[in-house]
C-alpha cells in the first residue's frame, strides 16, 4: 500500500533523512522507532505532503504521489493524526468530527454511518459530543484526533506518538483501539517511543537512527533484538 524509496528530506541545509527506503503492505500495522530527533515525525510529515522530499519516490496504492498537495493524498485515502492531537480546542468534539468529512459533503454523501463507527470505536467521544475540544482531557482528545482521521475514510493512518503524554493506562486503551481499527481493514504506519505498546500491536518495525533506517523486521523478533532491547527496552 504504501512503499518510500530511498527518501532525502532537508531543513535548509540541515539533512533531515538520508536515503530512507520502507514498505507497508495492506492490511499490515508497521512501527517505526526512533529518539527524539531521529526523523520519524519527518517522515509521516513528507508522506502526508505536509513538506517537501528533496529526493526520492512516494507510491501510495499502487501510484506515485509526486509533489500532490496533502489535501489530494487525504482524499486519495491517507489521513494524518499528528504529535500533539492538533484537534480545534474552540470547536465542540461534534465539530472536529465533522471537519473531516468536507469531502465526502461536496459529493452529496452522508457521513452518519462513519460517525457511528468513530462512536462505537470511541463511546466516550459521543458522550462529549457537544463540549469544546479544550476540555477534554489528553486521552480523550487522541481519541478525537484518531476518529477525527476515520471520518476522512482512510486506506492508512499515518499516527504520530498516539500515548504521548497520556497515563499508561490510557495508552494501552488507545491501543487496543488501534488494534480495533487495523481489524476493520485500516493500514497504519505507527510513530512511537513506547517501544513495548508499538511492538505489541505492530506486524512488523523500522528502526531510525539519525535519518537512517538501522533495522527492520517482524515486530517480535525487533522485540528480542539486543541492539532495540539496550537502546529502547531498557533492557
Amino acid at each position: 500500500m504504501l512503499a518510500v524509496d530511498r527518501l532525502t528530506v532537508a531543513y535548509g541545509a540541515i539533512g533531515a533523512l538520508h536515503g530512507v527506503s520502507l514498505e507497508v503492505a495492506k492490511g499490515e500495522v508497521v512501527a517505526l522507532l526512533g529518539a527524539n530527533g531521529a526523523g520519524k515525525t519527518t517522515l509521516l510529515r513528507t508522506i502526508s505532503g505536509l513538506l517537501k522530499a528533496k529526493e526520492g519516490v512516494i507510491a501510495f496504492d499502487g501510484s506515485p504521489l509526486g509533489r500532490s498537495s496533502a489535501e489530494s493524498r487525504v482524499r486519495r485515502g491517507l489521513a494524518h493524526v499528528p504529535e500533539g492531537r492538533r484537534i480545534f480546542p474552540g470547536l465542540t468534539v461534534l465539530e472536529n468530527l465533522d471537519v473531516a468529512t468536507t469531502v465526502w459533503k461536496r459529493r452529496g454523501m452522508s457521513a452518519a454511518a462513519d460517525l457511528d463507527t468513530v462512536f462505537a470505536l470511541f463511546p466516550r467521544l459521543r458522550e462529549r459530543a457537544g463540549q469544546l475540544g479544550w476540555s477534554l482531557s489528553g486521552g480523550e482528545q487522541q481519541m478525537l484526533a484518531i476518529g477525527r482521521a476515520l471520518m476522512a475514510r482512510p486506506k492508512m493512518l499515518l499516527l504520530d506518538e498516539p500515548s504521548l503524554g497520556l497515563a499508561p493506562r490510557l495508552s494501552e486503551e488507545v491501543y487496543r483501539r488501534i488494534a480495533d481499527i487495523n481489524g476493520k481493514g485500516v493500514t497504519v504506519l505507527l510513530v512511537e517511543q513506547n517501544t513495548v505498546l508499538a511492538l505489541e500491536v505492530a506486524h512488523r518495525a523500522y528502526v531510525i537512527e539519525n535519518g537512517h533506517i538501522v533495522l527492520e523486521g517482524p515486530a517480535r523478533e525487533l522485540a528480542d533484538h539486543p541492539r532495540v532491547r539496550e537502546a529502547y527496552l531498557g533492557a
